[in-house]
């Protein structure tokens, strides 16, 4: 809708609007004013105030893995479906430390994939090597352990990202600007995710809705430097900055 363009517009150039005054511009009802900005907020647009609505904030919090994985199963595990298709055989995939990420290797180990998974995440290994899955090479990444984030980070984990290539990469992030910035809450994680987009033919972006908007204050890539991106639960509203990248943009059926 061309008014709500309009309203969040307004609002990366002021950083805030009003009920009212979006009520005087756009010439409209309080109720139409406030679903206009409700609107804005789910899709990531805007974080809403008492009376009005401000742009979201760039966020350092970092929830836990325990927390992240039992957030959005439904999305993860649809992107997760979405993400397998694209896998033939014998191919190496980078997992980063992301929950979604996680969801992609518990399908892939219920299926039996013959692929060869490399991956700073420990969930992922433990998943990997807790069953028998004798079509599934599993290649660890170590160095510091993050244990918030379940996840191997630093030098040494860099070093060893960059000692092998990989086929495709299935990741997530903190956030995604709306001009196109995929960016984490920790630095030392948005360095080995860096590393592995540079070592993979084919980077795939797992995205749901609580991505677009949202920002992490470590710049990890462009968007643009991934090959596809699997979008589940977004409205074409919210995707059309990213369509706009020119990047290849796939929307999971719900």
């Amino acid at each position: 809708m061309a008014r709500r363009s309009a309203i969040a517009d307004l609002l990366r150039d002021s950083g805030a609007v009003t009920v009212t005054e979006v009520e005087t511009r756009f010439g409209v009802s309080p109720m139409t004013a406030r679903r206009d900005l409700a609107e804005l907020e789910r899709q990531g647009v805007a974080r809403r105030t008492h009376g009005g609505a401000v742009l979201p904030s760039i966020s350092a919090q970092e929830d836990s893995f325990a927390q992240r994985v039992e957030v959005a199963t439904e999305a993860k595990s649809n992107l997760a479906e979405a993400a397998v298709a694209m896998i033939s055989a014998r191919e190496t995939i980078f997992l980063d430390s992301s929950s979604t990420a996680y969801f992609v290797a518990r399908k892939i180990v219920d299926l039996g994939l013959g692929v060869t998974i490399i991956t700073n995440s420990l969930p992922v290994m433990e998943a990997v090597a807790s069953r028998e899955t004798p079509n599934v090479n599993l290649i660890g990444i170590g160095g510091t352990l993050r244990p918030l984030t379940r996840s191997y980070v630093g030098p040494y984990a860099v070093h060893t990202v960059l000692g092998h290539f990989a086929d495709r990469m299935f990741m997530s992030v903190k956030g995604v600007t709306r001009d196109g910035v995929l960016t984490d809450a920790d630095e030392l994680e948005a360095e080995v995710k860096r590393a592995m987009i540079a070592q993979t033919e084919e980077p795939v972006l797992l995205l749901d809705d609580s991505k677009l908007g949202a920002r992490g204050q470590n710049a990890i890539a462009r968007v643009t430097e991934v090959s596809s991106v699997l979008a589940y639960g977004t409205s074409p509203a919210a995707l059309e900055p990213l369509r706009a990248t020119g990047v290849e943009l796939n929307v999971v059926d719900q």
